[in-house]
């Protein structure tokens, strides 16, 4: 790209899909705080600008922190203070009910509520059970040699540790996942043959409507009944739908960003023999290696917040009304805080501080589930196989590889990772 980098339009541009990283150091560069031209957004590139914005939940609010300028605030947002009309037209944004989305005290309810379902003990039982569901998808995914490690492991394996971490019925699972994974689906367990099809973010609903309802009617000793029966911290009993909305957000949101850390990782280990090497001589090595892939290929592009009032951040002036983006894959690199942010360095010491989580009150719950869902498919993968190979039939060579990426301008992941191995 021979023009000025600042003036592409991120939001539109295919150009930015597979490498927007030199438009992420091309903006902060011109400031870590600056706003865009095509769409008014604030951009928030710069990695302690980033922690402020995240941490003054009281300033910015997530009304739109999946929708951003798209399709933007439903009426205009003029005055100082535009608190008022953010809580008379929010929940005519859409995805309003979903819990990135909502601000306290609302959020701090749905947000203690969730903290009931994801509990230590559960979190524990659900990781032990991920060894025996990694070496069951791996069994179908290892035994042709090769194959798409998104599609035919990283997809399924999320998919069935977090159907096991909210108790969906053993016998409930091949249908719920065939379905998800199909991408559009029936309206109801039982019902295939009705003609009517929903998202899948509608079929969890429904699904798990069905749950909440049999479960507050027929409790039993399982972890739906867990679920159906949690309260808010003051020990009103949830709607249906607020229950519903939670575990349907732990399935969305937690699942996709875990498969492309997953791919990410293996990325790194095809493309750096060394690397792998390393993992496999020193598990321990893991962890850090983990939150490395976190931090140069952070799942979550970035997150919106709107302005309530007049504030600054940095040293730049944001008006009320602002719609701010958040980003937190150019905050990854800032230079200021990460040595060599390009550079992939599995011993970086301060790898951690990475804000592929977030930070806050909307920092991610599942993230305990994600680490711990990348490190043993990573290290049952290990284990199995004594080499693993990006394909040059798919990928290309090694220095000439041809990867492609989600064409959005939230998510950053990998579409496809072909791989070969040679198993144990």
């Amino acid at each position: 790209m021979a023009e000025d980098l600042t003036s592409v339009d991120f939001f539109r541009d295919d150009r930015l899909v597979a490498d927007p990283y030199p438009f992420y150091a091309a903006l902060r560069n011109k400031c870590p705080v600056t706003r865009e031209d095509h769409y008014g957004v604030t951009m928030v590139t710069g990695w302690q600008e980033a922690v402020d914005v995240y941490n003054d939940a009281d300033t910015f609010s997530s009304c739109i922190s999946v929708t951003g300028p798209f399709p933007g605030f439903p009426v205009p947002l003029e005055g100082d203070d535009v608190t008022d009309l953010i809580t008379k037209h929010r929940d005519d944004i859409p995805f309003s009910d979903q819990l990135p989305t909502l601000d306290p005290p609302t959020h701090t309810n749905h947000r203690a509520l969730l903290m009931r379902l994801i509990t230590p003990k559960r979190l524990k039982e659900n990781e032990d059970a991920m060894w025996q569901i990694a070496d069951d998808v791996l069994d179908e995914f290892m035994a042709p040699g090769a194959g798409d490690f998104i599609s035919g492991f990283a997809a399924p394996f999320t998919l069935r540790v977090i159907a096991d971490l909210l108790g969906v019925p053993e016998e409930d699972r091949p249908e719920l996942l065939e379905r998800l994974a199909r991408g559009t689906h029936g309206s109801g367990l039982g019902n295939a043959d009705k003609a009517m099809t929903k998202t899948p973010l509608e079929y969890l609903y429904d699904i798990f409507g069905q749950y909440v309802e049999d479960r507050r009617a027929q409790p039993r000793d399982d972890v739906l009944t867990g679920l159906a029966t949690a309260t808010f911290p003051d020990g009103t009993m949830p709607e249906v739908g607020d229950v519903v909305r939670v575990a349907t957000n732990v399935f969305s949101a937690g699942q996709e960003t875990t498969v492309r850390l997953l791919s990410t990782a293996i990325k790194v280990m095809g493309d750096q023999p060394e690397i792998q090497q390393r993992l496999r001589d020193d598990r321990s090595l893991l962890g850090n290696f983990i939150e490395e892939c976190l931090r140069i290929e952070s799942p979550v592009k970035g997150d919106f917040r709107l302005s309530r009032v007049p504030t600054v951040v940095g040293d730049e002036k944001v008006s009320a009304g602002s719609t701010l983006m958040v980003v937190n894959g150019a905050a990854n690199r800032d230079p200021r805080r990460f040595d060599n942010p390009d550079d992939f360095d599995p011993d970086r010491k301060n790898a951690r501080q990475h804000l592929a989580f977030g930070r806050g009150i909307h920092s991610c719950p599942g993230a305990p589930l994600a680490r711990a869902e990348t490190r043993v498919g990573l290290e049952r993968l290990l284990d199995r196989t004594t080499d693993l190979r990006i394909s040059e039939k798919h990928h290309g060579p090694a220095g000439q590889r041809n990867y492609r990426y989600l064409p959005t301008y939230i998510l950053r992941g990998l579409t496809e990772l072909h791989v070969e191995f040679d198993a144990t």
